[in-house]
């Protein structure tokens, strides 16, 4: 599966529910009658239960979930993995769970979370596309920043088991080949035994480097979500 196929399994659940928040509502025409007692469609019981859905649909799909396409690792020497940073640490994830990297969007709060991790829904391209917290999920201290820095946050899209979900971050670096060796020895150092999802540390940059294990990763995120 493509990442414009991942990214259209989206919009077909979009139609199914009928977005209406971008027809007649904030990002549409606004004739919506509901929309002066709301203010913003984010408020009404109509948004509400289409993110719900939303939801659901990621629980209902797990029995069914589609793999990602991935180059065979075997027959290559280097794996592509994105660089990005939550506070303080800097991390790498395969590009092959990888979307996009798209501009920072406003996330609406859901009103019954369904766990810590989720905080809510973005619109990407007029579908609604749940968002998710890596700091909560790795456990990482929240409040911890890079005094003083000037950069622009983004948002991941991650190929999630039964759709794609969106985590902010703080910074991406970019998209880097690593050498396997440099990995392999960082996943036999035994420096993630006590990281969360983490298959190794290396060094990048003068950084040290988290390195996440993108399956144990995904399946943390699908929990998050049903």
């Amino acid at each position: 599966m493509s990442a414009s196929d991942i990214l259209s399994v989206t919009h077909e659940d979009a139609q199914a529910i009928d977005d209406c928040w971008n027809r007649i509502g904030i990002h549409g025409d606004k004739s919506c009658p509901l929309l002066s007692d709301h203010i913003h469609c984010r408020n009404c019981a109509v948004y509400s239960a289409a993110a719900t859905r939303l939801l659901d649909r990621y629980a209902l799909q797990q029995e069914d979930r589609g793999q990602v396409s991935t180059v065979a690792e075997s027959d290559v020497k280097t794996r592509s993995l994105l660089m990005f940073r939550l506070g303080e640490e800097w991390l790498g994830l395969a590009t092959r769970s990888l979307v996009e990297v798209a501009p920072l969007q406003a996330i609406h709060s859901l009103p019954h979370q369904r766990s810590r991790a989720l905080l809510g829904v973005a619109n990407v391209r007029g579908a609604l596309v749940a968002c998710l917290s890596l700091v909560e999920l790795l456990g990482l201290d929240a409040t911890s920043g890079v005094a003083g820095a000037r950069v622009m946050p983004r948002m991941l899209i991650i190929a999630a088991h039964g759709g794609p979900v969106v985590v902010p971050v703080d910074e991406v670096d970019g998209i880097h080949a690593i050498d396997e060796c440099i990995l392999d020895a960082a996943s036999q150092s035994g420096a993630q035994a006590s990281a969360k999802y983490t298959r190794g540390v290396l060094q990048f940059k003068g950084r040290s480097l988290r390195w996440l294990d993108e399956e144990q990763l995904l399946s943390a995120v699908t929990r998050s979500l049903t």
